[in-house]
């Protein structure tokens, strides 16, 4: 492609690696393209935050087409990934360590399956104190970092499709279809108080944002490596 092409907007696919935010790969795409066709400026942005512990698709658009990132953010998504049963943290994954440990023995198969019944549909769920959602002008884990307490309100989101795809030891992996808003560390964390338990995240990966799949992205290194060609 041409710089006027990506000028012009362009919907990118990418596999987000773990360990890098969103706002990272916004940041190093805007600088391989501003490199590879000598451009002072160019508008990049992602359509939806992925954590850094989390991996799948983001999907960015350059140029005009970044007009369209409210039209993508609202659409459906899906995850797979996996809860920890039997210990929760405060970020609900693991990005903060192990604060409290609960039984599992009495946590059956049959019992997870009943419980996800609980959480298909209109469900109201707390963020996470850990999360990038603004209060008072600061971000809910600027608060939590400094050891602060705030107060968070609940807030409507709605789950389609909750699959158990795999219950082994403490591991319970998953398929989660939802609305946007949703997030899966709260989805841990409740689901582990609903089992008379405690849960958090240990793996998550996006594979669907309305008709994007994570199978038709590419990594970043791929794109780079395209650029230059």
């Amino acid at each position: 492609m041409t710089a006027e092409d990506y000028i012009s907007g362009q919907v990118l696919l990418i596999d987000k690696p773990l360990h890098w935010t969103s706002f990272q790969v916004v940041n190093k795409l805007r600088w391989e393209i501003k490199r590879a066709f000598n451009l002072k400026k160019i508008k990049v942005g992602h359509a939806g935050t992925l954590d850094p512990l989390a991996s799948g698709l983001l999907i960015i658009c350059t140029g005009k087409m970044t007009k369209q990132i409210d039209t993508f953010q609202s659409q459906i998504k899906e995850y797979t990934g996996t809860f920890v049963i039997g210990s929760t943290t405060p970020s609900y994954d693991l990005e903060t360590e192990i604060d409290a440990t609960f039984p599992t023995k009495h946590i059956t198969n049959t019992l997870i399956q009943e419980t996800v019944k609980q959480f298909i549909g209109a469900i109201e769920q707390f963020p996470p104190v850990f999360s990038a959602i603004k209060k008072d002008g600061k971000r809910l884990y600027e608060f939590a970092r400094a050891g602060e307490s705030v107060e968070i309100k609940s807030r409507t989101v709605h789950i389609s499709e909750f699959e158990i795809t795999k219950f082994k030891g403490k591991r319970i992996d998953f398929r989660v279809v939802c609305s946007k808003g949703t997030y899966i560390r709260s989805l841990a964390h409740d689901f582990g108080k609903a089992l008379n338990s405690g849960a958090h995240l240990s793996a998550l990966r996006r594979t669907k944002i309305g008709k994007f799949e994570v199978s038709k992205a590419i990594s970043m290194d791929t794109f780079i490596d395209q650029l230059s060609e």
